[in-house]
Formats: C-alpha cells, sequence, structure tokens
C-alpha cells in the first residue's frame, strides 16, 4: 500500500498545494499570498537560494496576517521538500518567545524532536548575540 498522495503526471506537489489554496483562500488574500511566495519559488526553481534556511522578508510581510505568513511558509516548505505533509508550529523559546517553524507532520508530533529543534533555536540564538557582540565591539555591522 502507498502511503505518498497520488499526484498527477507532471504535477509538482507545491502546484497542487497552490491549487488546493485558491480554492479555499479570499481571492484578495490568494493574490496576496502569491506575491510574497511568487519571488521565493522562482529562485528555487532556478537554484538561487543563497542557504536552507531563509525567512520571508519583514518589511514585505508586516502587514499580512498571521494566517498568510503560516501559508507563505507552507508554500515555500512544500516547493523546497515536495512534501504535503508540512505543518506550522509553534515552539516557546525561552529567550526568544515563540518561535513558528515549519515541520512534517511526524515530527511536529514528536515531542522529543520538537525540543531537539527548541535546542537549536536557543544554540542558534546564542550564537547570534555572541557574534553581535563580536561585531559590536570591532565596529561591524551588528545586523545579521
Amino acid at each position: 500500500m502507498n502511503d505518498e498522495p497520488e499526484l498527477p503526471p507532471d504535477g509538482r506537489p507545491v502546484d497542487v498545494y497552490l491549487d488546493l489554496l485558491r480554492i479555499r483562500m479570499d481571492t484578495d488574500d490568494y493574490r496576496l499570498l502569491l506575491s510574497v511566495v511568487e519571488p521565493v519559488l522562482r529562485a528555487i526553481e532556478q537554484h538561487q537560494l543563497p542557504a536552507l534556511d531563509f525567512s520571508l522578508d519583514e518589511e514585505q510581510t508586516d502587514e499580512l496576517s498571521q494566517e498568510i505568513r503560516d501559508e507563505a511558509a507552507l508554500v515555500i516548505a512544500t516547493a523546497v521538500t515536495g512534501r504535503l505533509d508540512n505543518e506550522v508550529i509553534e515552539l516557546h523559546i525561552d529567550d526568544t518567545g515563540p518561535v513558528r517553524v515549519v515541520t512534517d507532520a511526524a515530527t511536529a508530533s514528536d515531542p522529543v524532536r520538537l525540543g531537539e529543534i527548541a535546542d537549536y533555536i536557543r544554540e542558534r540564538q546564542h550564537t547570534n548575540e555572541e557574534l553581535r557582540g563580536i561585531a559590536e565591539v570591532s565596529d561591524l555591522p551588528t545586523d545579521l
């Protein structure tokens, strides 16, 4: 028995997901979502992403509802992973407060893995703070 969802021939998972969102979302919200994700999807398609760890541009997303932000993250995750079972989860990190991350369904339901992700975020935050301190002392830009 195959647990993978059946996709139409030549159907990329991200296209299937976008079609589902187009049906489910308000037209204006869907257009707004597309304006946010299209540049990222083009970069992914052209293999021009500098790293696997990236976030949406804050200036562009300041006016977006949390629902559209989450859907944008899920669209991008679907494009990167080719999976349709991604979920947005919120982790409560002591030093940083709530952090939203995208992961697969199995990881989202595994408290041990979620703890490992939270530990990684804490470690990353600590490293960023150290680098900011070094940059500040060295009169370098501190916007990491």
